[in-house]
């Protein structure tokens, strides 16, 4: 195969002349520096073209060449939308202490969502889901009903997409969480204390009862809609497979719709025919721990850890993925955020520290060496400075925790 060198200035791009005798060539090389025969140090560029032999070869002309000059790549930047899920899979193992040497804990930061919580997974979903069918017209205003997060996330993609909202939400959620959805332009409706689950004042029943009353009211219905668990089946589960490359042995949640835990469980565990256990992590005072371990449905009492736990049972929530059940009090679970804060740097909601705390416990007992536990840290601290992060507040709640046990 022949080849001729030609000089010229240096990364310049070079489109031969149909008429040339090197249209036939191959390929062309980029260009790069030879030194000269004469061992010298001064370098020239060239660039080489090879072709296909037998080709006769004439000497081109100054006017055979075109100049090409660089083509600037076209620069892309996201919408701050498009930063849904995608979220870091960090390594939590130093504040185990494991039996055997091997076993990790690692956590999803789910707070580095746009909306700083999980939830903005759910919501993404099942707006798109609605529009897509027809249900979500434009004019329209989305209701939700929600402890906190699902509301932040829903007033945050309806600004987004340009609809108004209505949030609705109890008086235990934090101050913040109700400073946020109101800054998104939402409207917030906070019900009065101490309703029963079946009152149809309750916060998770004023939704139902809006958008029956309103037919240009979509509901988000987070607690019954299959699309919940749906949305983490198809991106949290899959992440969390991927990121461990397959090896996460253990995956350990709180309940509260059931989305999270049924949704990334059912995935996982086809992902491993079956071998990823399953460990659902409940508050004291929550029901869903004593409905798994003997099927009756108890009293609830009080806890303050937000957005975990329930009093009743969604239709989200699937008990036949789970394996086994963890409690925990509301002093372990605020007790281990600030531990994450001033060890790790990681400032995570009240339900983050009640999974850490679980799935550490799940590490020290690991007999496997191959153990790998994975948590999620749902939403921030951020959203809790009033409450977790309040030195008086959480001192006058550890206490009264420890009172309880």
């Amino acid at each position: 195969m022949l080849a001729a060198a030609i000089n010229f200035p240096r990364r310049t791009f070079v489109r031969l002349g149909s008429s040339h005798p090197f249209r036939t060539a191959r390929s062309v090389g980029v260009l790069r520096s030879r030194a000269s025969k004469s061992g010298s140090q001064n370098k020239r560029n060239v660039i080489r073209v090879s072709i296909a032999p037998p080709v006769p070869v004439s000497k081109p002309s100054e006017d055979s060449f075109e100049i090409i000059p660089p083509q600037k790549q076209e620069l892309y930047f996201p919408k701050y939308r498009d930063l849904i899920g995608g979220t870091p899979l960090i390594d939590l193992t130093e504040l185990a202490n494991p039996k055997v040497p091997g076993v990790k804990v690692l956590a999803k930061c789910e707070f580095m969502n746009p909306g700083y919580s999980i939830k903005d997974r759910i919501v993404w979903h099942i707006i798109n889901e609605a529009e897509d069918q027809g249900k979500l017209k434009p004019g329209m205003t989305i209701v939700a009903a929600s402890s906190g997060n699902t509301g932040a996330s829903t007033a945050m993609v309806a600004s987004m997409r340009g609809y108004k909202s209505i949030i609705i939400t109890s008086p235990k959620c934090s101050k913040e969480k109700m400073d946020a959805i109101r800054a998104y332009g939402a409207k917030l409706i906070v019900t009065a204390p101490g309703l029963k689950p079946n009152d149809p004042e309750h916060y998770m029943n004023l939704e139902t009862k809006l958008c029956s009353e309103n037919p240009e009211y979509f509901g988000v219905n987070q607690y019954e809609n299959d699309l919940n668990p749906l949305a983490h089946y198809e991106t949290l589960g899959p992440e969390i497979w991927d990121q461990t490359d397959g090896t996460v042995t253990h995956f350990v949640a709180a309940g509260s719709t059931g989305g999270t835990l049924s949704g990334t469980a059912k995935y996982l565990k086809e992902k491993s025919g079956g071998n990823v256990k399953v460990i659902m992590a409940d508050p004291i005072g929550s029901i869903f721990y004593d409905y798994f371990k003997t099927g009756v449905l108890n009293e609830p009492e009080s806890f303050e850890v937000e957005g975990v736990g329930k009093e009743n049972i969604p239709g989200a929530m699937d008990f036949g993925v789970i394996d086994d059940a963890i409690r925990v009090s509301d002093s372990d679970a605020f007790k281990m955020c600030h531990t994450l804060a001033q060890t790790e740097g990681v400032m995570a909601g009240g339900s983050g520290g009640l999974n850490v705390f679980a799935a550490i416990k799940i590490a020290n007992e690991a007999t496997d060496q191959d153990t790998t536990v994975v948590t999620v840290l749902p939403d921030s601290g951020i959203k809790y400075l009033s409450k977790i992060y309040n030195p008086e507040w959480v001192e006058r709640v550890c206490k009264s925790s420890e009172q309880q046990r």
